[in-house]
């Protein structure tokens, strides 16, 4: 990972279903992470989600 590439980590099922049901939203509503992105972290497969964490924020995404 490169100084400059803002954090990505894999959440566990229970996060993600704890995040979906707070947000109110489906997992397929989230925005969309391509599993060949170079920033996932390693055992990343389709339908999980991505907790991404920038200087301006936290933002969420689920590998398709």
């Amino acid at each position: 990972m490169h100084i400059l590439q803002p954090k990505h980590i894999k959440m566990s099922e229970k996060e993600a279903e704890e995040l979906l049901k707070n947000l109110n939203i489906a997992k397929a509503q989230l925005p969309k992470i391509l599993s060949t992105d170079t920033g996932l972290p390693e055992g990343c497969a389709v339908g999980d989600v991505i907790k991404i964490e920038r200087k301006t924020g936290v933002y969420y995404r689920v590998v398709v």
